[in-house]
């Protein structure tokens, strides 16, 4: 078996992200009309980009454009969604980035920022997945050994387990990357979605939105304060109750002391 520990952890982590990445963003059908969220939500990624064509020409039309003026909010937005829709994520980030220092107060480039952000944790987190089955199919060479008291068994234990280290070194050093590309993602995703909430302090559903990636990302306090705001800002909402029952979950985890949520 391949490290085992490593898998023991991971254990926890697939099921939270199949639970989580599956079903957290349809939990809530919540309507703010808030630019982009919605789509965001249900996972519209084309729709949210719009209509940039994806190549190289756009980009280096937009670019001129930008050249000749630093501010051109257009130019930017076509960019990166050119560069999106090309698959080109982290250009299309950086893009985005460039956007944000010059409107820092744009919902519209922030939400989408987030939304290529929890785009790359959904790539590195299929990546973790392909290499934790990968060690787990990889066959063990000891498993074809031929008796170990003879000559050639012997000969054969002196080479496999070399070569079993070297398959649990790699598949191990494969999931430890993609992981730690994820877990970056989603805290990236949570910094753009606080970024919207500054903004748009009122809006319910980029709270939720904000506490669902939090808590992919691990951010427990984060995800609790988003939750408590948005049952604030939408009290009555049907999902209330399921809401504040999360919230419990989460202190539990996070053995915080509980308080009343209205």
């Amino acid at each position: 078996m391949f490290f085992p520990k490593l898998r023991a952890h991971a254990k926890w982590v697939f099921v939270l992200l199949a639970v989580i990445f599956a079903g957290s963003f349809v939990f809530l059908g919540v309507g703010s009309g808030s630019s982009g969220i919605g789509d965001l939500l249900q996972g519209n990624w084309g729709d949210l980009f719009g209509g940039g064509n994806g190549n190289s020409a756009q980009v280096n039309k937009d670019q001129k454009l930008i050249d000749k003026n630093p501010k051109d909010y257009a130019a930017y937005k076509d960019m990166a969604a050119a560069q999106a829709s090309d698959g080109k994520i982290d250009a299309a980030v950086a893009t985005l980035l460039r956007l944000k220092a010059v409107h820092p107060n744009d919902v519209d480039g922030l939400t989408q920022l987030a939304s290529l952000y929890l785009r790359k944790a959904d790539t590195a987190r299929a990546a973790a997945v392909n290499a934790q089955a990968e060690s787990q199919t990889t066959a063990d060479p000891s498993a074809f050994a031929p008796a170990a008291t003879t000559p050639f068994g012997k000969a054969f234990k002196s080479l496999s387990t070399p070569l079993s280290t070297a398959i649990s070194t790699a598949s191990n050093t494969k999931f430890q990357t993609a992981y730690s590309n994820m877990t970056a993602a989603y805290s990236q995703a949570v910094g753009a979605y606080q970024g919207v909430a500054k903004v748009n302090p009122n809006d319910p559903s980029i709270q939720f939105a904000l506490a669902q990636t939090a808590e992919q990302a691990q951010d427990t306090k984060t995800a609790i304060v988003a939750y408590k705001r948005f049952l604030k800002l939408a009290p009555e909402d049907p999902t209330a109750p399921a809401i504040r029952q999360r919230i419990k979950q989460l202190k539990q985890q996070a053995q915080l002391p509980t308080v009343s949520t209205g």
